[in-house]
């Protein structure tokens, strides 16, 4: 008699996310934060919030704002220097709680990551129970709290963590998964920012439902690569594995204007928050890297990159300012008029707190492991 097939098991993942990680660590540290909005950054012209609590993010502060737009919005908003060696060393403690559960842990940043339960170190009957028991440990431990959510993709995981935010737990099961898309605006999908967003839209793309509706070679033709992504996703399906030993090989962003720059007095402004959110991202996933490169678009869309590498990593976000700069200015002023610009940092040498070589350090006397 032939042997019943075995069905694959459903992956269990879970994906844990501090909340308001640097913020809240220094209201942890600073009794006389608590309760008052908090910038994490420096308050000065070109200045830009690194971080933001939650009492500074209910006057519409965010990370990347330029703290002269932040103390408009919120007057008694209360700057505070970043600490990140501080904020490691919590990001370690964290680690080690992860580490646990299971060995399949892909950290994100110094406060994010990805955890794959289907077959944990220690069983507690669901891979909720396991949520809920990491993130009563990380509260007792640490003093902290974080969010999580627990699906089984990583795509859902993620949206399932920002669902009750903060200090929760939300599960999309498998019966719930499309439904959970399909009205989920475009702009919530992750790896969709604003000018993808804005691209979609003027596609009559709105929704979950909306990308569903559209066939893979309509997305593949208007977005590429991420076409397939996109296709798979608002179906709620998502095959990318957890990835303990993931090493990532650039942090870059860019930025669109709305009106063509042309001369070169506007592009140190303009970019202020770039430099910054590509710093922050380097400081988060512990990386530092070799070689900066830039990014021109013009107005008639053609575009090039310029990049520069080093023997020593960039270890400053001024270091990075200034080489980014030097590489940009030769090109203006611009009589075509530039519409995006965007800045790439590569080369990377990563020690994130939270990569499984180093958790196998730090786990606590008496934690089980492999």
């Amino acid at each position: 008699m032939p042997k019943a097939e075995q069905l694959p098991a459903i992956r269990r993942i879970i994906h844990v996310d501090m909340d308001a990680f640097y913020a809240s660590g220094e209201q942890r540290d600073h009794p006389h934060l608590r309760g008052v909005p908090v910038a994490v950054g420096r308050s000065r012209e070109r200045g830009v919030v690194a971080a933001a609590s939650y009492e500074a993010r209910r006057f519409g502060v965010h990370s990347a704002m330029p703290s002269v737009t932040a103390r408009r919005l919120c007057p008694d908003l209360v700057f505070v220097p970043p600490r990140f060696d501080a904020y490691k060393a919590v990001s370690r403690q964290i680690g080690g709680i992860l580490a646990r559960y299971t060995l399949l842990i892909q950290p994100l940043s110094l406060d994010e990551a990805y955890l794959d339960v289907t077959t944990p170190l220690v069983d507690r009957g669901s891979a909720t129970a396991i949520a809920e028991e990491i993130r009563a440990a990380i509260r007792s431990e640490t003093g902290l709290t974080a969010s999580a959510g627990v699906s089984y993709n990583k795509f859902l995981a993620k949206l399932a963590s920002d669902h009750h935010k903060p200090d929760g737990l939300f599960v999309i099961t498998p019966k719930m998964g499309a439904g959970f898309v399909e009205i989920l605006p475009a702009a919530k999908f992750h790896g969709v920012g604003p000018a993808t967003a804005a691209r979609m839209n003027a596609l009559g793309i709105f929704t979950g439902l909306d990308l569903r509706r559209r066939s893979l070679a309509f997305l593949t033709k208007h977005f590429g690569k991420a076409g397939r992504y996109y296709y798979t996703v608002a179906r709620g399906e998502d095959d990318r594995p957890v990835e303990p030993d993931r090493v990532r090989k650039s942090i870059g962003a860019e930025i669109t204007f709305d009106r063509d720059l042309k001369r070169w007095e506007d592009v140190p402004r303009s970019l202020e928050a770039v430099f910054a959110k590509v710093w922050t991202a380097c400081c988060q996933c512990a990386c530092l890297g070799r070689m900066v490169t830039v990014k021109v678009k013009y107005a008639d869309f053609r575009q090039f990159t310029r990049g520069r590498s080093f023997e020593a990593p960039i270890g400053s976000q001024a270091a990075l300012e200034e080489i980014g700069l030097g590489l940009l200015q030769p090109h203006f002023p611009s009589t075509l008029g530039v519409r995006l610009l965007g800045i790439t940092v590569s080369n990377l040498t990563a020690s994130t707190p939270w990569s499984a070589a180093q958790l196998a350090f730090d786990l606590p006397q008496g934690a089980p492991n492999a």
